[in-house]
Formats: structure tokens, C-alpha cells, sequence
């Protein structure tokens, strides 16, 4: 009866004027997070964006920055420094008109050992996110990862990754992402109507914004601060290891068109891959750094080494999304070919140095 309750007053709420729209992102201080809050901001300049961040891996200078580079005025919305579990979600929803609420926090760092920390961290929550949302009428989109998959029948074959082969992870970050999915899939069957409900398979990231993912940093941002530092690239042997890398302009377009903020005004419920839809060798990777820095492999050679036991047991030698089900679903497609945005990066980066 709660939920009917909440469904009475949404309602109700929409037949009056509509006040600004609010938009809620949890990890909104992070690299993906930062970067959404400031593409909502670009969009449409009287909303206002409220950020939860507990500030593990995230940091004010991302939102800051996010707003200078897109050319917006500074950041004046509301940032609550808290862990993502003890948000009031239902208060918070039913208080203000909320456009979408954006779920992205999460422990991001997949060399992490504490399985029990990771996965009471990335998914305690989303039952609570879940039904605070659909009591209010707001549609979540959240985060989720290729490393469901863990590897694949398709990763032997050089063939996209279909939405149906998750659900094997190679490492407890995985497992815990695939866990946030099975929530959503339970919580569904259990709504009766189809909530508005959409997760992202996140596949590998780059752009402007993750200086500070440390470790976690794409293969594009370090192999390029490496030769700007005047250091030999370094790959794993034989280097023809492969990603779908995905610029960052993509992925935020993609999470803002899973709300219904682009392309479909209503997009389809349910699991999609967030992509490139294309596989890049950490050798073309090398290579394009090299071709936007001007720096030759006879000046830097490459070096190649073994990779050690404990990262072999779970790495994925190659990932590539399958996007046929975007266009339809989603209204969505990716704007940007890998190559041309890792080269438009790294002469980013480049310019951030100064030479």
C-alpha cells in the first residue's frame, strides 16, 4: 500500500507547474559521475544536480573540472559526503520532481580482495534505490559492468559480447555488478508492470576526467602519461590483448538516453552494453598515442613482458559489446570510433603538460 501511496502523490504532483528538475547521481564525484553532472548541467542550465559521494575514490576537483572543460559556469548544486547506504532515498524522491536517478557509486577497483567488502558495498543499496524510485515515478539508471562476463564462448571466437552470455565473472567486482542485475531482475518479476529500470554495462572507459582512478586508470591515460614522461611503453606480451575502449562522451550519452533524456523518450527497461562495439588492441592503442604525441616506436620502443600468475587467473584477453539491441531500446548508438577519441585524448593529455 506504500507504493500506491507514493504513486497517488507523484501524480497528483505532475498536474501542477513543474518546479526545476532535479537529478540525483550516486559516485557523481567520480570519473563517469563528474562528467554526467556536467553534460545534465549542459543540457539543460536551470536543473539542479544533487551528488552522493562518500569521497573513496572520488574527489571535488572531478566535478570542478567537468565544468570548466565543457564551459559552464561553476558547479552549484549539492553534494552530500555520505555513504550511499545511509541516503533516505524515499524521503529524498518524494520531497522534489526528480528527472532520473543515476546509480554509479561503487568500490571500482578490481584488484580488491575483500570480497565481503565488495559486495556488501556495491549492492546493499540498490534494493532501497529500487523501490524509492518506482514509489516515486523516477526512472534509475545504474551501473553495471563487462566484467559480468567474465570470458565469455564469445572471447575464443573474436565475437561481440551478447547480453545473454553474463553471469561467469572472472573477479568478485564482477560478481558483485552481476549481483546488482539479479536485483534488478527479481525486483522486476515482483513489480508486476515493467519498473523503469535500466542498468549499463560499462566496458572500458577513457577521457578527460580519470587523472585521479590511480591504478584504475585506462590503458590510454597511462601508456600516454608513460611517453610523455619520456618512458618505454610497457604491454603485457604479445600486445594484441583487446578491449571495446569506449570514450567518455559515449558512455554519458548513453546513461543520459537510458533515462529518457536523449534519443527515446521512453526507452525500453532492462540490461544493455555500453560501448564502442569495437575490439582495440593495446598495440593500436599504443599506436595512436604515439601518432597524436609524435613520438615514434624508434625513439620509445615498446617493451613487452609476461603477465604475472595473479592477475592471468582473472584478466580478459578480449571484450567487444554487442549493441544491437541499443538503437531500438535506448535510441542510442555510439558517436565516437575508438581510434580517432584515443588519439583526440592523448593530444589532450599532452596539452594539459604544456608541450
Amino acid at each position: 500500500m506504500k507504493t500506491h501511496r507514493h504513486e497517488r502523490s507523484r501524480t497528483a504532483s505532475r498536474s501542477k507547474p513543474r518546479a526545476r528538475q532535479r537529478f540525483l547521481i550516486t559516485g557523481g564525484a567520480g570519473f563517469v559521475g563528474s562528467n554526467l553532472a556536467a553534460a545534465l548541467t549542459a543540457r539543460d542550465p536551470s536543473c539542479e544536480i544533487i551528488i552522493v559521494d562518500d569521497f573513496r575514490s572520488g574527489s571535488y576537483a572531478n566535478i570542478v573540472e567537468a565544468y570548466a572543460r565543457a564551459g559552464l559556469p561553476a558547479f552549484s548544486g549539492v553534494v552530500l559526503p555520505i555513504s550511499i547506504e545511509d541516503l533516505e532515498y524515499e524521503a529524498l524522491l518524494d520531497a522534489a520532481d526528480f528527472g532520473a536517478v543515476f546509480h554509479l557509486a561503487a568500490i571500482t577497483d578490481t584488484t580488491v580482495k575483500d570480497e565481503a567488502e565488495m559486495i556488501a558495498v556495491n549492492t546493499t543499496p540498490m534494493m532501497a534505490i529500487m523501490q524509492a524510485c518506482v514509489a516515486a515515478g523516477v526512472p534509475l539508471v545504474y551501473a553495471s559492468s563487462a566484467a559480468t562476463y567474465g570470458t565469455p564462448r564469445e572471447a575464443a571466437d573474436r565475437k561481440p559480447f551478447a547480453l545473454a552470455s553474463a553471469g561467469s565473472p572472472n573477479n568478485v567486482y564482477g560478481f558483485s555488478k552481476w549481483l546488482l542485475e539479479c536485483e534488478h531482475r527479481r525486483f522486476a518479476q515482483s513489480c508486476g508492470a515493467q519498473p523503469q529500470i535500466v542498468g549499463l554495462r560499462y566496458f572500458n572507459v577513457f577521457g578527460p576526467g580519470e587523472s585521479r582512478k590511480g591504478k584504475m586508470a585506462s590503458m590510454v591515460y597511462q601508456l600516454a602519461q608513460h611517453m610523455l614522461d619520456g618512458k618505454r611503453p610497457k604491454l603485457f606480451a604479445p600486445g594484441d590483448q583487446s578491449r571495446d575502449q569506449v570514450y567518455i562522451d559515449d558512455i554519458v550519452s548513453c546513461t543520459m538516453a537510458a533515462a529518457g533524456l536523449l534519443g527515446k523518450n521512453a526507452p525500453v527497461p532492462g540490461v544493455y552494453n555500453a560501448g564502442s562495439g569495437v575490439a582495440t588492441s593495446f598495440n593500436e592503442i599504443v599506436a595512436g598515442v604515439r601518432s597524436a604525441l609524435g613520438i615514434s616506436e624508434k625513439e620509445l620502443p615498446t617493451e613487452y613482458f609476461e603477465m604475472p600468475a595473479d592477475i592471468r587467473v582473472f584478466y580478459q584477453d578480449w571484450t567487444c559489446s554487442d549493441l544491437s539491441a541499443n538503437k531500438a531500446g535506448l535510441g542510442w548508438e555510439p558517436a565516437h570510433k575508438p581510434r580517432v577519441a584515443i588519439e583526440r585524448y592523448a593530444a589532450f593529455l599532452r596539452a594539459q603538460r604544456g608541450s
